[in-house]
């Protein structure tokens, strides 16, 4: 098989407010034609740096200090920046991990993809414009030539995801790099993207790195897998041993943290503590101060990659340690007994509507559109439903309506009950004082938080608006405490939102709905962007503050297996209305509705044959 990439002992070191960050150190991957590579590991852990490494698009403040990437026969790092124009797009091109920002604004979908056909083919004109028809086509977006003369903001986030990856290929690149190329999508319209993606790489053979945090799609895509910790590879095998036979303690953790209906009731492998801070010197495993398995000479002898066999490296000094082998991992946790046992209904939603007015343009005459349709449901203290469906289908509008979040001009219908007060009629100081009881987590955690606060600020924030009786003490008390339970350091506090990954802000705005003790929560997709330590971390957080305050979830989410492990019913949407509710094991094991049956097919699962 043709190599297609190979880089070489890769040294990458970002400038921070705080020192230097080795962000990628000393890094080797092999990747060959028509094979997928998959890099994992948690936010912060250095994969994205590497795939701008490869393409020379680091930040300012980041540098090469040393390294090889050698793609085919092109040493990427001795090009000029002019060579290297004509290798971004034509040789080696990305899907970058949120299209809403990578796209420009300003510039209709069709001359995207033109300015990539232009700058790297001989096509011109009406050529060109076919080509550009062609790959809008074969990505499955609808009405491809229409969709030539629209805007990145008239299209939705799945349809996006699809120009990008037109725009990716349109030049046909030997290798794609595909950063996080479904976080955030519904499963059928992952499910759709990803077997796009391997039905193009299959047509033309190329070779893929695949970044994600997600082990199904991961198990389902990839020839080959390497785990990344704090900056190193710390196991490199093929998919099938690294499901079968894991074998750093990182990656065997990684696997028992997620979250299944087989885990209800127990807690999940979360891995205790943080990612170390990659500005320190580091002796030893990095890996070793949250290791299980740790001994004394983990953390005082150099740690270099194992061989298992011709194909499997480990990265750990104990992997052919006798006593290793009879140490198992620490048991599953069982869920503690929650301290209240009434279940009493806290929320009851009755009829709810919501109707949006589009302004009806010079001519007048607005128009509506009716995101919920009389839609009904209850939810008892201490207990989770967990609203699942498509982008669009009113899940979200629903969370916003009870917060009344909504613009002015948005028509509410029906009634919701918290403790028997209707939302809908409060206001002013009423308002205000429900949102006591009420908060939510919102799914995109950098536009809800504010740049110019630091995190103590924003989290205070809540605290002295709706608890005035609490001390300063008892709130930097509490912040720090806090800080803990959703996996961050207490420094964390004095920093800025923009100095945290995606999956350390949306620990952040978890922190922020948590900090003023609310009885319900609606969470909107809050572990959506989250690694699958961080995401079970999160989810025992929130089953412990639901057994020890009897504290209720309005859980928004498509990640079914979070929906499996938490709630107690599911609600199925589709199109603004309810189309199927019960109890969580009779929604996901036995669904009655078409819709519910289609959506719980497209869920990617870990491959039976390898897990």
């Amino acid at each position: 098989m043709t190599q297609q990439l190979n880089v070489k002992n890769l040294v990458v070191d970002l400038q921070t407010e705080v020192g230097m960050a080795r962000a990628v150190d000393a890094l080797n991957i092999t990747l060959n034609q028509g094979q997928t590579f998959a890099l994992v590991g948690e936010s912060g852990c250095g994969k994205s740096m590497t795939a701008l490494s490869l393409l020379r698009l680091l930040p300012d403040n980041a540098v090469i200090q040393s390294g090889q990437v050698q793609l085919s026969d092109v040493d990427v790092f001795q090009l000029s920046e002019n060579q290297m124009r004509t290798i971004r797009g034509r040789r080696i091109s990305i899907i970058f991990q949120e299209p809403s920002t990578s796209l420009n604004p300003v510039m209709t979908v069709g001359d995207q993809i033109l300015e990539v056909i232009f700058q790297h083919t001989d096509l011109k004109a009406e050529q060109a414009h076919a080509r550009a028809v062609e790959w809008l086509t074969k990505v499955g977006l609808p009405e491809p030539e229409r969709r030539m003369g629209s805007y990145p903001f008239e299209m939705s986030g799945g349809q996006l995801q699809r120009v990008m990856i037109a725009i990716a290929l349109a030049a046909e690149p030997d290798l794609l790099i595909a950063d996080e190329p479904t976080t955030a999508l519904d499963v059928t319209i992952q499910a759709q993207i990803l077997d796009l993606l391997k039905s193009l790489q299959r047509e033309r053979v190329m070779a893929m790195l695949l970044i994600t945090h997600d082990l199904a799609v991961v198990s389902g895509m990839a020839d080959q897998v390497a785990l990344m910790y704090a900056g190193q590879i710390v196991e490199v095998a093929s998919a099938a041993d690294f499901f079968v036979r894991p074998s750093h303690p990182y990656a065997k953790l990684l696997l028992q943290a997620l979250p299944g209906e087989d885990l209800r009731g127990r807690q999940l492998a979360a891995i205790q503590g943080t990612v170390p801070p990659l500005t320190q010197a580091f002796k030893g495993c990095r890996f070793a101060p949250r290791c299980p398995y740790r001994a004394d000479t983990c953390v005082e002898k150099t740690v270099g990659m194992t061989a298992l066999t011709e194909a499997h490296h480990v990265r750990c000094v104990r992997l052919h340690d006798a006593s290793l082998q009879s140490v198992s991992l620490p048991p599953l946790l069982e869920r503690a007994n929650a301290l209240s046992t009434d279940h009493s209904t806290l929320l009851s939603v009755k009829d709810l509507s919501v109707t949006y007015s589009m302004g009806g343009g010079i001519l007048g005459g607005k128009k509506t559109f009716q995101a919920v349709k009389k839609v009904s449901f209850d939810i008892q203290k201490g207990q989770t439903l967990a609203l699942v469906g498509e982008s669009g289908c009113g899940k979200t509008t629903i969370g916003k309506a009870l917060l009344q979040l909504l613009t002015p001009q948005t028509q509410i219908g029906g009634q919701a009950f918290l403790n028997g007060q209707d939302l809908f009629t409060l206001k002013g100081q009423a308002l205000q004082e429900s949102r006591r009881q009420l908060q939510i987590i919102f799914q995109n955690p950098f536009g809800s938080l504010n740049p110019r606060m630091r995190v103590l600020e924003i989290l205070e924030e809540g605290m002295k608006s709706l608890h005035p009786e609490w001390s300063s003490d008892q709130r930097r008390d509490d912040l720090k405490a806090l800080m803990d339970q959703v996996g961050l350091r207490a420094d964390a506090l004095d920093r800025y939102p923009h100095e945290f990954s995606g999956g350390q802000r949306q620990r952040i705005a978890i922190a922020r709905a948590l900090a003023v003790k609310p009885s319900l929560i609606v969470c909107d997709e809050p572990t959506s962007a989250l690694d699958v330590s961080v995401q079970a971390q999160i989810l025992n957080l929130l089953r412990e503050l639901q057994d020890s305050l009897g504290v209720s979830y309005l859980f928004v989410t498509h990640n079914i297996g979070v929906v499996a492990y938490l709630a107690d019913k599911v609600a199925v949407m589709n199109a603004g209305e309810i189309v199927e509710m019960g109890d969580a094991s009779q929604i996901l094991n036995n669904p009655q509705d078409a819709y519910t049956k289609t959506l719980l097919s497209a869920v990617p699962k870990l491959n039976q044959a390898l897990a």
